[in-house]
C-alpha cells in the first residue's frame, strides 16, 4: 500500500519521491505530522480512501498477531 500511494502522490502532487513515501507512511500509521498534506482534490479523495482501507488493514494486521501470541500463550498453558 505505501509503494502504490507513494507513486500516487508523486505523481499527482508532483511530491518528490521522498516526500512522497515520507507522507504515505506518516499517513498510514496514524501520525499525521501535518506538515504535508494534498493539494488537489484527488489526492484528498485518496488520502480519505487510503486512510479508511490502511486502518482496517493495520487492525486486521494487528488483531493477527495478537491472536497467534495469545494462542501459543494458551498452547504453554495446557502443557
Amino acid at each position: 500500500m505505501i509503494f502504490w500511494a507513494s507513486v500516487f502522490y508523486h505523481y499527482v502532487e508532483g511530491w518528490s519521491w521522498l516526500d512522497s513515501i515520507y507522507f504515505s507512511v506518516v499517513t498510514i500509521s496514524t501520525v499525521g505530522f501535518g506538515d504535508f498534506s494534498p493539494e488537489t482534490a484527488a489526492g484528498k479523495i485518496f488520502t480519505m480512501i487510503y486512510i479508511i482501507v490502511g486502518l482496517g488493514i493495520f487492525v486486521t494486521a494487528a488483531t493477527t498477531v495478537a491472536d497467534t501470541i495469545l494462542s501459543q500463550s494458551d498452547d504453554k498453558a495446557d502443557d
